[in-house]
C-alpha cells in the first residue's frame, strides 16, 4: 500500500520533501547515498570546484588564446591584398613558409620568404627577376605562384617574399609515412604520383626558356588529400635556362644530378632528381642515407655510384626505370615527355575484381618486394636545400 504524507504532521511533510529532492539530485545512487551524508551534500549549493576542475576550464579559454595567436596578422605586402599570420608552417636553411591570407579572393596562401642577403645584389635581384616569370605558370601539377616582391625583413635582412598557393595535406613525404609501417606503397599508387609529376615537369621544360626547378624532391611535392592529386611546390630555386646551360650550385645533395656541381647543366638535372624521387617512394628511405656528411654523397655521386637503398628493390623494371633516369650522362637521360610514354609508367586497367578508386588508381594492386636486410637506420644528411661549393 502506498504511503501518503500526513497533512497533521508538517515534520514528516518536510523530512519526505527533503529525502524527495535528493533522490531527484542524484537518481542513479546506491544504497549508501540515501543517508544522511547525501542530503547534507545536496544542501551545499556553493560548492567550490576543484583545482583540477578550474584548469579544465581554463583550459578551452587557452587553446582559444593559441588559435588566436597563430591566425594574429603581422604583416601585409606592399599592395594590401596579402596578409601574412603568424603561423609558421615550415622553415629550411634559407626558406620560411607562414599561413597568409588573400583579402580579394577571401582563401589563405602561402607566404614564403626567401633569405637572399648571402648573396651579391646583383645575384639577389635576378632571383627575383626568375621569380617574376615563375607568376605565369599555370598548370594543374604546378603550385600557383600569385604575387612577389623584394623587401628587407623585420631583422633588416634582405628577402624575397612571394605568395603561392596554399596544400594543407602536406609533402609526398608524408603521405609516404601514412601508409603500414614496414609496407611498401603500391605501385598503382606510385605510377599514379609519377605521372603527375612527370607532367609538371615536362609543363616547366616546354617552356621558353625551360624553367628547371633544381630542387625536386618528395618535400617539394605537395598533395591534395580530397583526391590524392600531386603538385610541384617550392619554385623559390628554379630558374629559366639561359641560352644552353644554367649556372650556380644549389639544391639537395642526395638528388643533386653530378653535372650541378660543374655548374654546367640543363632541365636533364630535373629528371637526374626524379629518379631519386621515386627511389624514395619506392624503399621510403631517402637517397644516400648510408653516408653521413655532405662530402661523402658527392664524392659517390660524381664517381657515378647509385645509392645502397637501389640494392633493395627486387622488381627489375623498377630498378631499370630509376636507373634510366639517373643516369652519369644527361646525354642519356630521357625527357619528362619520353618518360611518360615508357612501359613502366603504365598502370594495370581494372577489373571487376580489381576496381578503379576516386582518384583513377586501382584499388588493389601488387606491392613491390623489397630487400631489407641491409636496411640503414642513419637519417639523410641534408634535408634542407643548401649551396655547396664547386671545390669540396
Amino acid at each position: 500500500m502506498a504511503e501518503h504524507s500526513n497533512p497533521q504532521n508538517p515534520q514528516n511533510n518536510q523530512n519526505n520533501h527533503s529525502g524527495n529532492q535528493s533522490q531527484n539530485q542524484n537518481p542513479t545512487a546506491g544504497p549508501l547515498d540515501q543517508g544522511p551524508a547525501a542530503l547534507e551534500y545536496s544542501a551545499l549549493p556553493n560548492r567550490q570546484p576543484s583545482q583540477q576542475q578550474q584548469q579544465q576550464q581554463q583550459q578551452p579559454s587557452n587553446q582559444d588564446e593559441d588559435d588566436d595567436e597563430e591566425n594574429r596578422i603581422v604583416e601585409t605586402d606592399p599592395t594590401g591584398r596579402f596578409s601574412r599570420y603568424s603561423k609558421l608552417l615550415g622553415k629550411g636553411a634559407y626558406k620560411e613558409v607562414y599561413k597568409g591570407f588573400d583579402e580579394d579572393e577571401g582563401v589563405e596562401v602561402a607566404w614564403n620568404q626567401l633569405k637572399v642577403d648571402h648573396l651579391a645584389k646583383r645575384e639577389a635581384q635576378r632571383i627575383l627577376s626568375e621569380i617574376q616569370i615563375l607568376k605565369s605558370l599555370r598548370n594543374e601539377n604546378i603550385i600557383t605562384m600569385y604575387h612577389a616582391w623584394g623587401a628587407k625583413g623585420s631583422d633588416g635582412r634582405e628577402r624575397v617574399f612571394f605568395i603561392t598557393e596554399l596544400m594543407t595535406a602536406g609533402t609526398l613525404k608524408q603521405y609516404l609515412k601514412k601508409t603500414a609501417k614496414g609496407q611498401p606503397t603500391r605501385l598503382p599508387v606510385i605510377k599514379k604520383w609519377c605521372r603527375q609529376i612527370l607532367q609538371g615537369l615536362n609543363y616547366l621544360h616546354s617552356r621558353d626558356p625551360p624553367i628547371i626547378h633544381r630542387d625536386l624532391k618528395c618535400e617539394n611535392i605537395f598533395m591534395n588529400g580530397y583526391n590524392g592529386q600531386a603538385k610541384i611546390g617550392d619554385l623559390g630555386l628554379a630558374i629559366p635556362k639561359s641560352r644552353d646551360h644554367a649556372s650556380s650550385v644549389l639544391g639537395t645533395p642526395e638528388f643533386m644530378a653530378p653535372e650541378l656541381y660543374d655548374e654546367n647543366y640543363d632541365e636533364k638535372v630535373d629528371i637526374y632528381a626524379f629518379g631519386m624521387v621515386v627511389l624514395e617512394m619506392v624503399t621510403k628511405e631517402y637517397p644516400y642515407s648510408e653516408c653521413t656528411n655532405h662530402i661523402q654523397i658527392y664524392k659517390k655521386v660524381t664517381m657515378g655510384i647509385q645509392p645502397q637503398s637501389l640494392e633493395k628493390i627486387m622488381d627489375p623494371q623498377t630498378v631499370e626505370f630509376i636507373k634510366f633516369c639517373t643516369q652519369y650522362n644527361p646525354k642519356y637521360r630521357p625527357t619528362a615527355a619520353e618518360l611518360l610514354t615508357h612501359p613502366f609508367m603504365k598502370i594495370p586497367e581494372a577489373t571487376p575484381s580489381n576496381p578503379v578508386s576516386a582518384g583513377g588508381t586501382p584499388m588493389s594492386g601488387s606491392a613491390l618486394s623489397l630487400d631489407t636486410s641491409n636496411t640503414t637506420e642513419a637519417g639523410p644528411a641534408s634535408a634542407l636545400a643548401v649551396p655547396l661549393p664547386k671545390d669540396f
